[in-house]
């Protein structure tokens, strides 16, 4: 994957928009996905379906901080493409018969505490760690969620729908890792060792508490399900070889911080870590919700209503 030309890659993602009404919801091959499935992929697609609307948030932040009007304009169309992500995979559950009404799946309390903290603390947040956490999730979710996604579920709309989300995910992931390139370009020794700053930063350190937990209970999740590590191994290592493919992007700091926690939490045998990050998971998980904040005004974005 080659360094990107961002006018251009506006332009085709100006002339490659799509809409909900574009899928036939209502076409043979719901039946498809079987009694045995249901319940995990219930699960599955609850989880996946806010995951998508945490990248959007991040998108939103990155938006207002951009460097250029270009960029600030890609990520602004990054931001409602990762929405029509989530509302395509709400679509999918209403389908499949998961959702009720105009019932909106309530979002584990892990991913409830990255929402809150996304909210509060994401638009203060340097522009050059948003750019590097936000692929490495991408590179998760395109290449191990979703492709195990497709090769579990036979029905043809499923597969209709994550063509397009697919095709989105690839542009995103093109001019993330251009950006994180851009980041290391030209950079001084002292320069790139402020860019770690922001780790002593109490608002990022939050943010980080939350996000560990988060990925440990995903990683186990699909694990459960039936996807096998060596694809999360390789999903990491795609984001290791891609973003170290060049100097300028070896040089970025957040990428070698980023891609080696990456590989530390795929492997269960690193004891050392997810001994303290699984007790993580249990104490939010006893977190009562009557004591979090009310859902931030954005969340109610979310429909799996097929509109444009």
């Amino acid at each position: 994957m080659a360094m990107i030309d961002l006018d251009k890659m506006l332009e085709k993602v100006k002339a490659t928009q799509w809409a909900l009404a574009d899928i036939d919801w209502d076409a043979p091959g719901a039946e498809l996905v079987t009694k045995e499935q249901w319940p995990q992929l219930k699960d599955f697609m609850v989880d996946l379906m806010w995951i998508e609307h945490v990248g959007a948030r991040g998108f939103a932040a990155m938006a207002k901080k951009a460097p250029t009007e270009t960029l600030r304009q890609l990520y602004s169309y990054f931001h409602a493409e990762e929405q029509r992500h989530a509302n395509a995979e709400m679509a999918l559950m209403k389908r499949w018969g998961m959702l009720e009404g105009d019932e909106l799946p309530e979002p584990n309390i892990n991913i409830r505490l990255v929402i809150e903290w996304l909210d509060r603390y994401a638009d203060g947040m340097p522009y050059y760690v948003l750019g590097t956490v936000i692929p490495m999730l991408e590179v998760a979710l395109d290449g191990a969620l979703c492709t195990f996604l497709l090769e579990s579920v036979n029905d043809p709309v499923c597969h209709q729908a994550f063509e397009k989300i697919n095709d989105d995910e690839s542009r995103h992931l093109g001019v993330g890792f251009t950006v994180m390139e851009m980041q290391g370009h030209n950079k001084t020794s002292i320069q790139m060792v402020k860019m770690m700053a922001p780790m002593l930063d109490p608002r990022l350190l939050l943010g980080i508490a939350s996000y560990l937990p988060l990925l440990n209970k995903m990683r186990d999740n699909v694990v459960k399900m039936g996807l096998p590590e060596e694809k999360l191994y390789a999903a990491m290592n795609k984001f290791k070889r891609i973003g170290g493919r060049t100097a300028e992007g070896r040089r970025n700091p957040w990428y070698q911080f980023i891609q080696h926690h990456g590989s530390i939490m795929v492997k269960r045998s690193n004891r050392f870590y997810h001994i303290p990050v699984d007790a993580a998971v249990k104490v939010t998980g006893l977190i009562p919700r009557r004591m979090l904040p009310a859902v931030p005004s954005w969340v109610k974005e979310l429909t799996w209503q097929p509109t444009a």
